[in-house]
């Protein structure tokens, strides 16, 4: 019987290469295949691909075989939810009518027990205070008016345009970019914030492609235990093959170690 929640993100699918994508996808289609048996709802936390936009009946080409793995394990009763990411803001209902999954494009509150545990589960892109020139090209790339002029265009000049702005958003980064940046990380401020007025046990998110879990803050609880609330960052599928599983009880973070 399935039991487990499996958390990941930032895969980034078509990057750097078709060669390098499809390795990453094996291995990522590895890991799903040695979870499948116990994974009974799978978070998948924004940039499974590089760049994706959606036209009414055309899609970007490739990722055959995770998507293929992911409709085998929502055919055999997985619960699958997919949050955009930066990368793939234009997510439509693709996804959602070929694979059965939830898309989600806003952060979410989430609860596996009927309320005894709360999660916060976001990308992490755009939030936080800062960040003001990416929050604006944000808005204007998710604008119904935007988005439907953008569809004009030919698919294959929209969609290749967008895989070079995304490869251009991905070059401009460094390791150091990527670097957990202490009590300055944008994600870190925006889940403080949200403690002051919510209490959430486990703040999960993806975007920053480092791997983090540090307690947020201390209560205690009806019987006198101690209540923690958590802050994870998931890591990436670039470099690192993270995730994050929920057994139940505790949530823990782990890597993906492919068998040779």
């Amino acid at each position: 019987m399935s039991t487990h929640t499996y958390f990941i993100s930032d895969v980034h699918l078509g990057a750097p290469s078709v060669q390098d994508s499809q390795e990453r996808e094996r291995a990522l289609v590895a890991f799903l295949k040695s979870i499948a048996k116990d994974c009974k709802q799978l978070f998948i936390v924004g940039d499974l691909f590089d760049y994706w936009f959606e036209y009414k009946h055309v899609v970007p080409r490739g990722h055959t075989r995770v998507l293929g793995q992911l409709a085998l394990m929502v055919d055999a009763g997985l619960k699958l939810d997919i949050f955009v990411g930066n990368h793939d803001l234009w997510l439509g209902s693709y996804l959602e009518e070929e694979l059965g999954a939830t898309v989600h494009h806003r952060p979410l509150k989430w609860s596996p027990n009927d309320g005894q545990t709360w999660f916060y589960l976001a990308h992490g892109d755009g939030l936080g205070p800062g960040d003001r020139k990416y929050k604006a090209i944000k808005k204007l790339f998710t604008n119904p008016i935007a988005i439907w002029a953008y569809k004009r265009l030919h698919p294959n000049f929209g969609v290749g345009f967008a895989a070079r702005m995304s490869r251009a958003s991905r070059n401009s980064q460094s390791d150091d970019d990527h670097a957990f940046k202490g009590e300055k990380e944008r994600q870190l401020v925006h889940s403080r914030t949200l403690l002051e007025k919510e209490w959430f046990d486990y703040f999960v998110y993806g975007h920053r492609h480092h791997e983090k879990e540090l307690v947020l803050q201390t209560r205690e609880g009806k019987d006198g235990t101690k209540i923690e609330s958590k802050y994870f960052v998931l890591g990436d599928w670039i470099h690192l093959n993270t995730y994050a599983k929920w057994d139940g009880t505790h949530l823990s973070l782990d890597r993906y170690t492919p068998k040779k």
